[in-house]
């Protein structure tokens, strides 16, 4: 199983944007589908995106719709949540999950076998 590792989280103003970041520190990414994940406090965690192993195809919440945007980048075994237009709403603890995928443009939103430690996002009004 694959071990990853998210950073890039902080405080930041309402507006403003970050840039998250989920490296394999162990075992590569390429054989993965990957999603993103928030959990805040006192409430469920909830399904924010997803994306395919290629990158060519990739799921939003609602809620992020045109704010966030994931990206896979291959070379450095890592994938990205850019986080734009950020809401107080939007402050809860960021994980990355990966599930070993076989078809290579195929997201999930559940059946997510890897997960990193999580990290927390955090904007103020």
């Amino acid at each position: 199983q694959v071990q990853l590792v998210e950073s890039g989280g902080g405080l930041v103003q309402a507006g403003g944007s970050l840039r998250l970041s989920c490296a394999a520190s162990e075992g590569t990414l390429s054989n993965y589908a990957m999603g993103w994940f928030r959990q805040a406090p006192g409430k469920e965690r909830e399904i924010v995106a997803a994306i395919s192993k290629t990158g060519v195809n990739t799921y939003y919440a609602d809620f992020v719709k045109g704010r966030f945007t994931a990206s896979v980048d291959g070379a450095k075994n890592a994938v990205y949540l850019q986080l734009n237009s950020l809401k107080p709403e939007d402050t809860a603890l960021y994980y990355c999950a990966g599930r070993f995928a076989v078809i290579r443009n195929l997201y999930f939103l559940d059946g997510y076998g890897a997960w990193g430690q999580g990290t927390q996002v955090t904007v103020s009004a």
